[in-house]
This record gives C-alpha cells, structure tokens and sequence, in this order.
C-alpha cells in the first residue's frame, strides 16, 4: 500500500485549480468555506463543454493527486458525465457541462448566503 502524505488545503487547491486550467476548465469558481460549513475549507465550480471533457477533467484530477502522492477520491457521476463530484477531504469539486451547472447554480447559492452573513454584519454595527 502507497503511502499517503499530508498537504495543506491551500496547496490542494493550487493542484486542483493548475489541473483544471490545464484541461481547459471554463469559468473556474472558488468558494472559500471556512468558517461558513463544516463539510469542506473549498468548494470548486468548473464546466466542461461536453460529458467527455467533464469526465476528462475527473480523471485526470484524480491522476494528479495519485501523483502527488495524495489518496484519491473517488468520484461521483462518472458513468453521466452531465456533473461529477469529487470530495477531495478539504475541497470539494463539482465538474459540470454548462447547462447542468446554470441549472443548479450552486455558486448563486453560496453567494447569496455570503451576502446575507455581510449583511448581518452591517446591521449589527448600527
């Protein structure tokens, strides 16, 4: 058995990010986490133009951190190719074709629960 090491979760995400800019990732999104859930420090957003770039994308992500030395996930949605998630521990990683990704609009969702945090904030200030 391979032996795993320990990485930051900010240099996960740096891995994470290079690969999905080397296969050609469209509209990368990076939601920081901390302190606002328990589940993850990242959340990552990418589209790929076609099921088979979202599954490329996946795989080779999954390459990447065997490569690095890091235990791989293992994904989910492989077999549809429309959204593929991958829990990478610290982040979590969600490869959709575009038209599944509008649809569920997880990145509006998290956006919008940051801007009633800041605005929480405000009004405890008045």
């Amino acid at each position: 058995m391979k032996k795993t090491i320990s990485i930051s979760s900010k240099q996960l995400l740096k891995l994470t990010i290079d690969s999905l800019e080397d296969d050609k990732g469209i509209d990368i999104c990076k939601i920081d986490l901390i302190g606002r859930s328990s589940i993850a420090d990242y959340m990552i957003v990418v589209s790929g133009n076609t099921t088979r770039q979202v599954t490329s994308m996946a795989n080779n992500l999954v390459k990447k951190y065997k490569e690095a030395g890091i235990r791989p996930p293992s994904p989910e949605g492989m077999s549809n190719g429309d959204w593929v998630l991958i829990d990478a521990k610290d982040i979590l990683i969600h490869i959709f074709r575009p038209e599944v990704r509008d649809f569920y609009s997880l990145e509006k969702m998290w956006v919008k629960k940051q801007d009633e945090s800041s605005f929480d904030s405000i009004d405890n200030k008045i």
